[in-house]
């Protein structure tokens, strides 16, 4: 049963904000349900980096009321074939491109997936490179403001997933320089005196940044419940010379290591 819509409206993409193609949006939702109360999520993903905008946005969507629609746009096969999708699920509703950004959302127990027809949903054909105007944004409204009906998006249909990475990575780059990792905070359980490996570094994992001198490295667990590496008062990428992507794990530490 699709979730009854609450209004409420996020924006998750790689456009930053330099450049008009968020405030666009924006114009395009209002235009359409003027009520809409639209929250930027996050424009900061790095350049078409799918398993970055899928990482934030399976852990920030709960946090939002049930009922609203999250748009996430990072689109490297924009103006292609490939599909544009809405999910319901987790009593809210997903509207993205298929292209793996909402694969694990859209393989969720309760979760139906619909391709958009663009027809349909009495829309023209889009742009070639802006469908975050064209094509998620009016369909967004039309959702929030509780006109467009589930089963009035288009056809049932299955969603890509992304590539699972080689390891746990480093996913994101905050705008400290703390390092963001895939590592669920669960893992830790696995350990008796844990440490995280990065970089060819152990680091010590901590309660809070506090706990290690003033410039030094430390891991702990962030409050999206992953494992982040961080310097106390410091850049985390600078000092390590760590980017998104970088591999990092977990393992016991040696018993002559007094880190943990």
């Amino acid at each position: 049963m699709a979730p009854s819509p609450s209004g409420v409206i996020t924006l998750l993409t790689d456009f930053g904000l330099r450049d008009p193609f968020v405030g666009v949006m924006h114009g395009v939702i209002l235009s359409r349900f003027p009520a809409g109360r639209v929250v930027d999520l996050s424009h900061g993903v790095a350049p078409q980096a799918l398993d970055e905008a899928a990482f934030w946005l399976e852990r920030s969507y709960r946090w939002f009321p049930p009922g609203s629609v999250h748009v996430a746009v990072v689109d490297p096969e924009v103006g292609t074939a490939r599909a544009a999708l809405v999910v319901a699920a987790h009593e809210r509703f997903f509207v993205a491109p298929d292209n793996g950004l909402l694969g694990e959302i859209a393989h969720t127990l309760d979760a139906e997936v619909r391709h958009v027809d663009l027809e349909r949903v009495g829309l023209g054909p889009p742009s070639r490179t802006f469908h975050g105007r064209d094509v998620f944004a009016p369909v967004a409204a039309e959702l929030a403001a509780g006109r467009l009906p589930l089963d009035g998006v288009g056809p049932q249909g299955g969603a890509r997933r992304l590539t699972p990475a080689a390891g746990p990575r480093v996913v994101s780059v905050d705008r400290f320089g703390n390092l963001i990792t895939d590592i669920e905070a669960s893992a830790l359980a696995a350990f008796a005196r844990p440490v995280v490996v990065v970089a060819g570094r152990e680091l010590p994992i901590a309660g809070t940044y506090a706990e290690v001198p003033d410039q030094e490295a430390v891991a702990l667990v962030s409050s999206f419940d992953t494992l982040e590496i961080a310097v106390r008062n410091g850049n985390a990428s600078s000092v390590l010379g760590v980017q998104r992507g970088a591999g990092v794990f977990l393992r016991e530490a040696a018993p002559n290591n007094r880190l943990a």
